[in-house]
């Protein structure tokens, strides 16, 4: 018998999870989601169009009172999104056992989703700064440069990760009782 009271939490850590790999999976790998899109570029998580898919790298156009550095040490830390995908990943079987079997596993999903959510927040906060502000620094040269989806497709991952943790949490008080069946 499914516990009833783990399946909000296992629901919205799903959901969090499928939306964190669309945001892992960005361009260049799939050029559809991104987080900004410039002169033609579409930059994601492990680079931009045209690039090699890696950790770390460098805006391919160099714009005044923008330090190279600092850009490039904050696309190293967008790797957090593939790791929140992980931890999402990680809730869901956590939350599949205690759906299934015992409130173990429900407890062990609410701290991994808390844990999903601590690094998809960070994730979110860095990569709206970063892409931000070379927007900006882009749009005041001249270049038109837009949000893409993958920012918000990681805002809806957050709200997800939140509401799932705190349901999973919730649901750690519920029923897991089996009832008996007298014939």
């Amino acid at each position: 018998m499914a516990a009833s009271a783990a399946l909000p939490g296992l629901f919205f850590c799903f959901a969090a999870m499928v939306l964190l790999i669309f945001v892992s999976v960005s361009a260049p790998t799939w050029n559809a989601i991104s987080f900004m899109d410039a002169g033609g570029l579409s930059f994601g998580v492990l680079g931009y169009t045209g690039s090699t898919t890696h950790v770390c790298y460098y805006f391919p156009v160099s714009v005044p009172g923008v330090d190279e550095n600092v850009m490039h040490n904050l696309t190293c830390a967008l790797i957090l999104y593939p790791i929140a995908a992980g931890l999402a990943g990680i809730s869901v079987l956590l939350g599949i056992c205690g759906a299934t079997y015992h409130r173990a596993g429900t407890v062990f999903m609410s701290l991994a989703a808390a844990l999903a959510l601590l690094c998809t927040l960070i994730a979110w906060i860095i990569s709206t700064s970063l892409f931000g502000v070379e927007r900006t620094k882009l749009r005041d040269n001249g270049v038109n440069a837009a949000w893409g989806n993958a920012t918000w497709i990681g805002l809806g991952a957050l709200v997800a990760l939140f509401l799932g943790s705190c349901t999973a949490a919730c649901g750690v008080f519920g029923s897991y009782r089996r009832t008996r069946r007298l014939y």
